[in-house]
């Protein structure tokens, strides 16, 4: 069975426009590279055959896997969701106890994280740290080097 991953429209989209450039682009271009390599003769001795079937075993593979997260994908009514608590797709404002550093961050499925964009999966530490935390609780999330303690400063939805 299939895991349940919740996506914003832009996520989704992204995610459809992938395996839809691997089937209509990748997969003919790996199946003419495996003819190509077979017109090139003896196949038990052809290292670009073995290559370029391999290759499309890792396409197919892909395929497999983008077709199965699309299988469980949900897209989310943001206008439905509590405003009051950490939930995905929240923007949440931290503060690091420690060393009093703040943070922004908004909690997203695992394939949409970016952390180059401030955008942080809600099955990693700190986001599960702070799913269902509400402006004012304090956040203790286990890191391997112990346990950080973040206050929530402000939540919002964009």
């Amino acid at each position: 069975m299939s895991k349940v991953s919740y996506y914003t429209a832009e996520g989704l989209k992204k995610l459809r426009d992938e395996l839809n450039a691997l089937k209509d682009v990748e997969r003919p271009k790996a199946s003419q590279a495996i003819a190509e390599a077979r017109d090139k003769g003896d196949l038990s001795e052809n290292a670009e055959y073995d290559a370029a079937k391999e290759a499309q075993g890792l396409l197919e593979m892909r395929i497999s896997k983008l077709e199965e997260t699309l299988a469980g994908a949900r897209l989310i009514d943001e206008s439905q969701l509590d405003t009051s608590k950490a939930l995905i797709h929240s923007t949440v404002k931290i503060k690091n106890q420690t060393n009093g550093a703040q943070m922004t961050y908004k909690l997203v499925a695992q394939s949409e994280a970016d952390l180059k964009t401030g955008k942080i999966s809600v099955d990693s530490p700190i986001g599960k740290g702070l799913l269902g935390k509400s402006v004012g609780e304090i956040a203790e999330v286990q890191v391997p080097n112990g346990i950080m303690k973040f206050d929530i400063v402000e939540i919002t939805r964009e």
